[in-house]
């Protein structure tokens, strides 16, 4: 499944596939799917506006495991985009928040089970 999303006046391609978790323990050495589980407490801040949150809101996420799936599914898109610290250099701003749901997508599109056909 892959995505166009506008970021800093730039459209950025995101793209998730089978080779995803296996690109992401191979350039941050941790498991794909725990991390994503480690995203589970934004579902609890769903139900709040953006302008409600508070920090204590905030404390049990671990934004780096955000920023390293954007660029992961980034780089699936489009393989020549430098390491992650350069690639995020690039942005003034990277609205991290408001490209979540659309990122979450992508990462629920590499965990779907398949209906068995018989």
């Amino acid at each position: 499944m892959e995505k166009s999303l506008p970021i800093d006046g730039q459209m950025i391609r995101f793209k998730a596939n089978g080779a995803t978790p296996l690109r992401y323990k191979a350039q941050f050495g941790k498991d794909y799917f725990k991390d994503i589980l480690k995203m589970a407490p934004l579902m609890k801040l769903k139900k709040k506006k953006k302008e409600d949150l508070e920090a204590k809101d905030l404390e049990s996420l671990d934004f780096e495991v955000f920023y390293n799936m954007a660029w992961i599914m980034a780089k699936t898109a489009d393989p020549s985009i430098p390491d992650p610290l350069s690639w995020f250099d690039q942005f003034e701003e990277f609205p991290l928040i408001d490209i979540l749901p659309d990122l979450q997508d992508l990462m629920a599109s590499t965990m779907q089970q398949t209906k068995k056909k018989f």
